[in-house]
């Protein structure tokens, strides 16, 4: 069960898959964008993703404002200006990419209608990435199926149902490489919603490798998620949240950004296989187990107690489960203080 992005297998058996969601965290300065780039880059992530829409082609100038009672970001925005101020420029597109291939990454983006597809073919992008509230847009699925290139659709604000049906329009319509993002789509998620215990069900209902596209605070979330069988992280970030920005609030920053990839990598390599014996690597180590040694001189023939006898580190003389087999019985031989006990150093059980 794995997939091909660019020249990297994402899957189970493959380190996890780590996207640097850039979204509107360039302030609009394009300028500050490519410096985004570079710090994604030298954080250690494996993609760049921008969203590629503009404010007429994912709204309307209706007067629409957000109200979500206090539990949203964008609370009180009017959300035609706020696409406005978010969007990234699609003349920067190709800037941003280009710098990201030149700094090892790869590049591709969110569309969010049949246009920014068409537009994004021209710019050659490895694969899409469905968000989640375009998780039902069976057109521009259909759309994006059609350019046959790996698809990662988030799961946000979905049924089962929706999701269900999101799977086979897009693998009706062409998409053969599939990836499922759990997501909860509230910005910052809180980890008490985020239900990673959905990934490994997600991995069996649909037969594709899962991941989770995280908008809690912090990495947790993530190396939890990687632990549960997640194959991609997709992470919000920033230069610096103090710069503000309309997703600044929940996104890392470059430091966070490094151990977000470094300890998703040790989650994965630790799952490792189901191990129920003693390691190659343990063997050298099991000579600081405890073992039966002498702890005072005892004269040959002379019985065996717990006055004479302790368990002690290292691990050279007779296993401790033999401390009830051992006591009562007679030295066959005089034995100094600080020999690991032998079966050849004892005679009969005591008279």
């Amino acid at each position: 069960m794995e997939i091909t992005i660019g020249d990297r297998l994402v899957g189970p058996a493959h380190p996890p898959f780590i996207i640097a969601e850039m979204s509107g965290n360039h302030n609009q300065s394009l300028d500050r964008a490519l410096a985004l780039v570079d710090a994604a880059a030298a954080a250690g992530v494996h993609a760049l993703k921008l969203q590629t829409y503009t404010a007429d082609t994912i709204s309307m100038d209706t007067g629409f404002v957000i109200r979500e009672e206090g539990q949203s970001l964008w609370e009180g925005q009017d959300l035609y200006k706020l696409y406005q101020q978010a969007h990234t420029p699609w003349e920067w597109h190709g800037a941003i990419f280009e710098r990201a291939r030149q700094r090892g990454l790869l590049a591709f983006s969110s569309p969010f209608d049949e246009s920014a597809v068409d537009f994004l073919e021209t710019l050659d992008v490895p694969a899409y990435k469905i968000a989640s509230f375009e998780n039902a847009h069976w057109p521009l699925l259909r759309r994006v199926a059609a350019t046959g290139k790996p698809v990662i659709l988030s799961t946000g604000a979905a049924t089962l149902s929706e999701i269900d049906e999101a799977v086979r329009v897009l693998r009706a319509a062409g998409c053969r490489e599939l990836v499922l993002l759990k997501c909860t789509s509230t910005y910052p998620a809180s980890p008490a919603t985020t239900n990673l215990r959905t990934i490994p069900v997600l991995a069996e209902m649909f037969g594709c490798p899962i991941g989770l596209s995280d908008h809690t605070m912090g990495v947790g979330a993530s190396v939890a998620a990687v632990a549960l069988g997640a194959c991609v992280i997709e992470k919000h970030f920033t230069l610096r949240r103090a710069d503000g920005g309309v997703d600044s609030a929940f996104s890392l920053e470059p430091e966070e950004l490094k151990l977000l990839v470094e300890e998703t990598l040790r989650a994965q390599q630790a799952l490792g296989v189901v191990q129920l014996g003693v390691q190659a690597t343990e063997e050298k180590s099991r000579v600081f187990k405890r073992s039966i040694y002498v702890a005072r001189p005892v004269a040959a023939g002379e019985v065996l107690t717990t006055d004479n006898l302790r368990v002690i580190r290292p691990g050279d003389g007779l296993l401790p489960r033999f401390w009830d087999v051992v006591l009562g019985r007679r030295a066959a031989r005089a034995l100094v203080l600080g020999t690991p006990l032998t079966w050849d150093a004892l005679l009969g059980e005591a008279d």
